[in-house]
């Protein structure tokens, strides 16, 4: 594991970003958009954190939209939201399952998509320690390494919840590792604490007693499903039938949470008891973009901004309007 300071974080993220882009601009792409044409191939990510994705995946409701027009549907497991990023940044899916938050980042760098579903509001992460490792309070993570994933929902709601309290964000040893080697880390008392991400904060919290020490729903952005622009520009009525499956998969998960929660273990390789726990936490009522989402986003935004991780010059409120895009949800799903 390496220590990664604070004050590179920012370098960090905007030289990925810059070598994204790059790739995007020279052509490095396995497809290309036509406007003329419908698209050969829909490439969807899914993901653990998005149970609408694995029930897509599951049934093969998308397959059997397009299966008439003979377009394939290519499926890449995304592990977390800078991984979606990357995804959709170098051109390998068209739609990618994110935290706002984390698209919000994205978009701030210059990553040209849009935010166009919300797949769930999730209480998906909390900041996690072992028992009696006499970690009760943000405050007690002072000098501590605490393990989290960069450019992710549980990376910023870290940021978020030191902001909040009394210790300096630069008091802390941030080590960044996936997911899921961050539940490992925390298990292997490699790492004092772990910004934590369902299901593997649900599978610790479960089957080794880990405590879930700082909670705040509201600093939790929202499931985004975001599309590629150029694709959203070239493909609408695409874009439109993809989130028509979406919602699809959200009725049926409202209409059969116990078959639900099986799907998620069996397609995560967790227990019942795991995925049910992770499922309590996921709220599908409102799928469609609006002002909720907006000021959840804004709100982050500065408080990324004031942790320089987000350029000070960047217009926050202008990046989240220029992210969020309602008009395919509130012409697809029934309101």
């Amino acid at each position: 594991m390496r220590n990664i300071p604070l004050i590179d974080i920012r370098s960090f993220l905007v030289v990925v970003a810059a070598i994204m882009l790059a790739i995007v601009a020279a052509g490095c792409s396995t497809t290309v958009d036509s406007a003329d044409a419908p698209p050969e191939t829909i490439r969807v990510d899914y993901a653990y954190y998005s149970p609408p994705s694995l029930v897509l995946k599951k049934f093969g409701w998308l397959e059997e939209e397009f299966a008439e027009e003979g377009i394939e549907v290519e499926w890449t497991l995304s592990q977390g939201s800078n991984k979606a990023l990357e995804f959709l940044n170098s051109n390998s899916v068209d739609f990618g399952s994110t935290a706002g938050a984390a698209a919000l980042m994205s978009k701030a760098n210059g990553s040209p998509i849009k935010n166009v579903y919300i797949y769930s509001k999730p209480e998906w992460t909390a900041l996690v320690t072992n028992p009696g490792s006499g970690i009760e309070s943000v405050e007690d993570l002072k000098g501590k390494k605490v393990a989290a994933t960069l450019g992710t929902d549980p990376y910023i709601f870290l940021l978020r919840s030191l902001a909040g309290s009394d210790i300096s964000a630069d008091d802390v040893e941030i080590i960044n590792l996936q997911h899921g080697d961050g539940a490992s880390a925390l298990a292997s008392n490699q790492v004092d604490a772990w910004a934590g991400l369902d299901p593997h904060m649900a599978r610790l919290e479960l089957e080794s007693g880990a405590e879930l020490f700082h909670r705040n729903a509201d600093l939790n952005t929202y499931g985004f499903l975001n599309v590629r622009e150029e694709f959203a520009e070239n493909h609408p009525e695409y874009v439109n039938r993809v989130i028509a499956a979406y919602e699809k998969a959200r009725n049926w998960i409202l209409e059969n949470p116990e078959e639900a929660a099986e799907l998620l273990a069996e397609e995560a390789g967790i227990s019942v008891e795991v995925a049910k726990k992770q499922m309590e936490r996921n709220d599908l009522s409102n799928p469609v973009p609006g002002d909720v989402h907006r000021e959840a986003l804004t709100a982050a935004g500065k408080v990324l901004q004031e942790g320089e991780v987000i350029d000070a010059d960047v217009d926050i409120e202008k990046t989240t309007e220029s992210l969020i895009d309602p008009s395919f949800a509130e012409e697809t799903v029934e309101q």
